[in-house]
C-alpha cells in the first residue's frame, strides 16, 4: 500500500459498518478514497457492481474514475468499473430510474431539463399558475413574468428537496404556503403531462420508487455492499434519505466531507447531515476519523485559515456547531516567511487594477511564475462590474483572463456579430417587436448596437459576398410566400459560410484561451436548436415568421441576456495554461492553486433566507431546525472564507481597494469580519523575499474519456472534421429525421425482446407491436420535437412488423436485449450497446440492428469491413464481461425485404487484439487533435449542417 498516514490508513481498511471521515483541506481525501476503493477491490474480493460511490461533481467523478483504473492498471488487475455506481447522487438516481422505469411515472425519452429549461418551462405555463388562487402573494405583483418562474422554480425545487407534504402545504391557513402547494402539485402534473423531470425531481422520483417499490430497494441492497459519499456535509435532505434507504442493512456507509467547507444551503444543502451522522446508528456503531494533516499548503497558510474559523464564535445555547479539529502542516522543512500577504489599493487612490498588474508582472518578472495558470482570484461573484472591469484591465495589458462565469458571453465580438446577423435577416423585427408602445427594453438597444457592429462588417469590401446574400435573405423573410426549408440554427450554419464568421473556426491551438470564439459559436447553435425544440420550430412559414421572430428576441434571448450565459469550461483542465483564472469561491471548491488572490473584502454576512422559508422550516420541514436560523449567515460566511483561503498551495494574498468610510452611503473595506486579520498583513512591496518563493506547477487533471462506437469512432472515421465540431466543440446538429426513424424500429425491437425475456410472447401480436411503436414515436416526438412524414412513419414500423413476421412466433433464442459493454483502457474507455442470441453448444451470438437496406456486400466491403470490426470488440467486452463463449456475430438489416436479412461473421479472436490495436490509433488521433481529412465523404455530406462551411473552405 502507498504512503498513507496513519489515519488515512485507517480510513482505508474501516470497511465495515458506519464511517464518518471529517477530511480538512488538502488531507489526500481522494488518495484516500482511490485507495479504499482499491482496497475494496484486492482486499475483500467485492465486484464493482457491489460499489457505489457518490462525487459532488461529474467531473470528480471522472477524476476518481480514472484514478482508481490507473491504480488498478499498474496492479495489472482487470476489472470492469464501469458496472460501479460511480457518479453524483443526481446521476446514480436516475441510473436507478432508468434501470427501474417501468414502475415510475416515466415513460421511454422523457426529457431532462437544466435550470434555464426548468425556468424557461414555467415560464410558458406561467398564466396557469397565476390563475391559482394567492399566486401573487408567492410570487409578487410587480415583478415580470420572468423573475415570477425564477421565484416558482426555487419554491418547487425546495418542495422537492425537503419532501415537503404536500396535502399539508395545501390546507395550510397561511395563504402563501397554500399556494406553494397548490402550484407545486399543477407543476407536477406538467412534469408528467410532458414526461419531463428536473433536477430535484430525480430524487424524488428515485425516493419514490425505493419507498414504494420494496422489491426494487431489496434487490439494490443485495446489490450495494458499499457506499461511500463524498462531500457529505453539502447534501440535501432527501439525498440522506436515499443514502440510507440504498444502504440497507448492511450500513456500510462510508460519509466523507468538512462541515467548515459546507457552501451550500442556498440550494438546500443542510450542515446537519455530516452533524447527525453517527447518531443515525447505536452508540458508539459509527467510527470516526479525522484527516488533518494538510499535504497542500504552506504552515503559515494553514495557521491563517484555522486562526480565522478560531476567532469566530460557534457556540449558541450550549451547542457548538462546528467539529473541532485543527488542520497542521505535513512534517518537513518549510521556509520561515509568512506567505500570506496583501496586495490592495491605497485608500483614496483608486489604484487596484493598478497594484494587482503590477504585483503579477513582478512575480513573472522577478520571481518563480512560469505560468499564468498558476495564479487564481477568488471572488463572491464574477458578474459584477469591478471584477468584469479588473478582467478587461489585464487582458489589455496582455494578461489573458479565464473567467466562464463572468457573463460575458453577450459582450463577446463573435456573439453580437452573429446577434447583429439576425437582426439584418429578419428586417421586420424593428416594427414587430413593439408589442408594447411604452416599451422600451434594456435588449432592444444592444439589439440595435449589433446590428450597428455588424452593418460596418458588411461594408468592407472583404465582405461583399456576405452582403449579397444577406440583402436576398432578408428580403425573403420580409415577404415570405412560402415555407422556408430551415429555421434559425439552419440560417446560422449558412452564415458559416462566409469569412466573416468561419474565420473563428480556423484555429491552431486547441487551448481554451485560443478556442474560446469557436466554442462560443458552438454555445450559440446549442441555444438555437434548444429555442426550436422548446417551441417545435423545424421551418418558417408565411404565417408564423412574424411570431417566431418576437418570440425569439423579446422572450427567449432576451431572457438568456438577463440570467446571463456561462462560456465553455474545460472538465479536464481546470486552469487553462496562460491564463489567470477569475473564479466564484464557490467554483473553486476541491481545486487548488500556487497563487491564490481572495477579493470581495468589502463582503459582510447577509441573511439567506425569507419570510416564507422561516414558516416553512418551523412548521412544515420533516425535522426541527439545526442551526439557529439568525446565526446561519455568520456560519456561513465564515466558511465561504475558509474554502478560498485552503484553496492556496504557496501564497495567499488578500486584495481590495481599501476604503476608510467617509460616512457618505460608502463602508469600509476590509469590512470588520476581515479586518483582525488582514491588518497586520504585509504589503506586497515590503515582501521581496515572495521572489524567492517555489511557485508549484498545476497538476495535470488525468480524466479518461469514454468513447462509443457509434457516437465517436464511427463519427470520427465517418468524417474527422464532422467530429472536430460536433464532438469536440459541441456544435449542435439541427435535428435530423434519420436518427428518430432508426431510434423508433431500435427501441420498438427492444420492447419486443424484452416481452420475450419476461415470457410474455403471447403479447407479442401485432396490436401491441403497433401499440408500442406508437407509444416510443409519441415519447421521441416529445422529445426531440421532430416529426416523421406518414409514410416515413409507415416504414418504420413496417420494418419491425416484417422482422416479428421473421421470427415465426419463435423467441426461445432470444437471450439477452440492450447488454451494456465497456473496455477500460489505459487511456481511454469503450462503450457500446448490443443483444445477445443463444448460440450452439451454450454459446451465445451478438445481434447488431441497423434500420436500412442490407448493403451492396461487394461495392460496400469496406463499410461491412467496419462494421464486423465493430463486432468483434463487442464479442471480447461480452466475453470479458460474462463469461460466455461468442461464437457468431450479426448485421440484421431491418429494412431488407426480400432477401436474408442477416450478414453474418465468425469470430476470430486472432483479429480482435488487431481490431484493439486500430481503435487504440483512433482514439490517439482524436485525443491528439488530428483532424484532417484526406477527402471529402460526399456521401455524407448532403445531411450535414456543415456542409455550407466545407463548400467555402474545402
Amino acid at each position: 500500500m502507498p504512503n498513507l498516514n496513519k489515519n488515512q490508513k485507517k480510513a482505508v481498511e474501516t470497511t465495515e459498518g458506519p464511517v464518518l471521515i471529517i477530511a480538512g483541506p488538502g488531507s489526500g481525501k481522494t488518495f484516500t478514497l482511490v485507495e479504499r476503493i482499491y482496497y475494496l477491490i484486492t482486499q475483500k474480493n467485492v465486484a464493482a457492481e457491489n460499489i457505489l460511490v457518490s462525487t459532488f461533481t461529474e467531473k470528480a467523478a471522472q477524476e476518481l474514475m480514472t484514478r482508481v483504473s490507473n491504480r488498478l492498471h499498474e496492479a495489472n488487475i482487470s476489472f470492469n468499473l464501469n458496472e460501479m455506481y460511480l457518479g453524483t447522487i443526481h446521476s446514480i438516481c436516475l441510473r436507478i430510474l432508468e434501470e427501474n422505469r417501468e414502475f415510475t411515472r416515466l415513460k421511454k425519452n422523457f426529457m431532462l431539463m437544466d435550470q434555464f429549461d426548468q425556468q424557461y418551462f414555467i415560464y410558458q405555463k406561467l398564466n396557469e399558475y397565476m390563475e391559482l388562487p394567492n399566486t401573487e402573494l408567492l410570487l409578487g405583483e410587480r415583478t415580470s413574468r420572468w423573475k415570477k418562474a425564477e421565484m416558482l422554480l426555487k419554491w418547487v425545487n425546495k418542495v422537492s428537496d425537503e419532501m415537503l407534504e404536500v396535502e399539508k402545504l395545501k390546507n395550510s391557513s397561511d395563504l402563501q404556503v397554500k399556494a406553494l402547494g397548490y402550484c407545486y402539485e399543477l407543476y407536477q402534473r406538467h412534469l408528467e403531462e410532458e414526461n419531463a423531470l428536473d433536477f430535484s425531481t430525480i430524487q424524488l422520483e428515485a425516493y419514490k420508487l425505493l419507498k414504494e417499490q420494496p422489491q426494487i430497494t431489496k434487490q439494490l441492497n443485495e446489490k450495494l455492499h458499499y457506499l461511500m459519499i463524498d462531500e457529505y456535509q453539502d447534501t440535501n435532505t432527501i439525498q440522506e434519505e436515499i443514502i440510507f434507504l440504498l444502504g440497507g442493512k448492511r450500513q456500510n456507509i462510508c460519509v466523507v466531507g468538512d462541515d467548515d467547507q459546507g457552501l451550500y444551503r442556498f440550494r438546500g444543502a443542510t450542515i446537519r447531515n455530516i452533524f447527525e451522522f453517527p447518531s443515525k446508528f447505536e452508540k458508539g456503531k459509527c467510527v470516526q476519523i479525522e484527516l488533518t494533516t494538510n499535504y497542500r499548503s504552506h504552515p503559515s497558510i494553514i495557521r491563517f485559515y484555522n486562526q480565522w474559523m478560531e476567532h469566530n464564535n460557534w457556540e449558541f445555547e450550549g451547542r457548538r456547531f462546528r467539529y473541532d479539529k485543527k488542520i497542521k502542516p505535513r512534517e518537513e522543512e518549510h521556509s520561515d516567511f509568512n506567505h500570506v500577504i496583501k496586495v490592495s489599493g491605497s485608500d483614496g487612490l483608486g489604484n487596484w487594477e493598478e497594484e494587482v498588474y503590477e504585483f503579477l508582472m513582478s512575480m513573472k518578472e522577478k520571481g518563480n511564475l512560469t505560468d499564468w495558470n498558476q495564479v487564481a482570484f477568488l471572488f463572491n461573484s464574477v458578474k459584477n462590474d469591478k471584477v468584469k472591469s479588473l478582467a478587461k484591465y489585464l487582458e489589455e495589458r496582455d494578461i489573458p483572463v479565464y473567467s466562464p462565469r463572468s457573463n460575458m458571453f453577450f459582450e463577446r465580438e463573435e456573439i453580437r456579430l452573429l446577434i447583429g446577423a439576425f437582426m439584418f435577416l429578419f428586417p421586420q423585427f424593428p416594427k414587430v417587436r413593439k408589442w408594447n408602445e411604452n416599451a422600451d427594453l434594456v435588449e432592444w438597444k444592444m439589439y440595435d448596437q449589433c446590428l450597428r457592429e455588424f452593418a460596418t462588417e458588411l461594408r468592407k469590401p472583404e465582405n461583399k459576398n456576405l452582403l449579397k446574400w444577406c440583402q436576398i435573405r432578408a428580403k425573403e423573410h420580409l415577404n415570405l410566400h412560402t415555407n422556408t426549408d430551415y429555421s434559425f440554427a439552419g440560417l446560422f450554419y449558412q452564415l458559416l459560410q462566409f469569412d466573416l464568421f468561419n474565420r473563428y473556426l480556423e484555429q491552431d491551438s486547441y487551448k481554451v484561451k485560443d478556442t474560446r470564439p469557436v466554442r462560443n459559436l458552438a454555445l450559440f447553435s446549442q441555444l438555437l436548436t434548444k429555442f426550436e425544440y422548446l417551441h417545435r420550430i423545424s421551418v418558417f412559414t408565411p404565417k408564423t415568421i412574424n411570431t417566431q421572430i418576437t418570440t425569439f428576441f423579446n422572450q427567449y434571448l432576451r431572457f438568456l441576456i438577463n440570467g446571463g450565459i456561462n462560456e465553455y469550461e474545460d472538465e479536464s483542465e481546470y486552469a487553462p495554461s496562460g491564463c489567470v483564472s477569475f473564479l466564484t469561491i464557490h467554483q473553486s471548491k476541491g481545486l487548488e492553486f500556487p497563487v491564490v488572490i481572495v477579493d470581495s473584502l468589502n463582503n459582510t454576512p447577509r441573511k439567506q433566507y425569507s419570510d416564507l422559508d422561516k414558516i416553512l422550516q418551523e412548521n412544515y420541514y420533516r425535522k426541527e431546525p439545526f442551526e439557529p436560523l439568525d446565526r446561519t449567515k455568520y456560519y456561513d460566511f465564515w466558511r465561504l472564507y475558509y474554502t478560498a483561503y485552503s484553496r492556496a498551495q504557496n501564497l495567499l494574498v488578500l486584495s481590495c481597494q481599501e476604503n476608510k468610510s467617509s460616512g457618505q452611503g460608502t463602508r469600509n473595506v476590509p469590512s470588520k469580519p476581515f479586518v483582525e486579520l488582514y491588518k497586520p498583513l504585509k504589503s506586497w512591496r515590503d515582501t521581496n523575499y515572495i521572489y524567492q518563493l517555489e511557485i508549484e506547477k498545476i497538476k495535470d487533471v488525468n480524466i479518461k474519456k469514454e468513447y462509443s462506437f457509434t457516437s465517436h469512432i464511427n463519427i470520427f472515421e465517418t468524417c474527422a472534421l464532422q467530429y472536430k465540431f460536433y464532438k469536440e466543440f459541441e456544435f449542435s446538429p439541427v435535428r435530423q429525421g434519420a436518427t428518430l426513424f432508426g431510434t423508433l424500429v431500435h427501441q420498438t425491437i427492444e420492447d419486443i425482446h424484452k416481452s420475450a425475456l419476461r415470457g410474455e410472447e403471447t403479447n407479442i401480436t401485432q396490436e401491441n407491436v403497433e401499440h408500442w411503436f406508437y407509444v416510443n414515436y409519441n415519447n421521441l416526438v416529445k422529445k426531440e420535437r421532430v416529426y416523421l412524414a406518414p409514410q416515413t412513419r409507415q416504414a418504420a414500423l413496417n420494418q419491425v412488423l416484417k422482422y416479428v413476421e421473421r421470427q415465426n412466433n419463435d423467441w426461445s433464442h432470444i437471450k439477452q436485449a440492450e447488454v451494456d459493454v465497456s473496455l477500460v483502457k489505459e487511456h481511454y474507455i469503450l462503450k457500446g450497446t448490443i443483444d445477445l442470441i443463444k448460440g450452439e453448444n451454450n454459446t451465445v451470438e451478438i445481434i447488431d440492428f441497423k434500420s436500412e437496406k442490407k448493403p451492396d456486400l461487394i461495392k460496400e466491403a469496406e463499410k461491412l469491413y467496419h462494421y464486423k470490426q465493430q463486432l468483434e470488440v463487442y464479442a471480447h467486452l461480452v466475453e470479458e464481461k460474462t463469461g460466455q463463449k461468442v461464437s457468431k456475430m450479426h448485421l440484421y438489416y431491418t429494412g431488407e425485404e426480400n432477401s436474408n436479412p442477416y450478414v453474418t461473421f465468425p469470430k476470430d479472436t486472432k483479429l480482435i487484439d488487431k481490431t484493439i490495436q486500430i481503435l487504440d490509433k483512433i482514439v490517439k488521433k482524436i485525443e491528439g487533435k488530428d483532424f484532417s481529412l484526406k477527402k471529402r465523404p460526399k456521401n455524407h455530406c448532403r445531411n450535414c449542417d456543415l456542409r455550407f462551411y466545407c463548400d467555402a473552405k474545402l
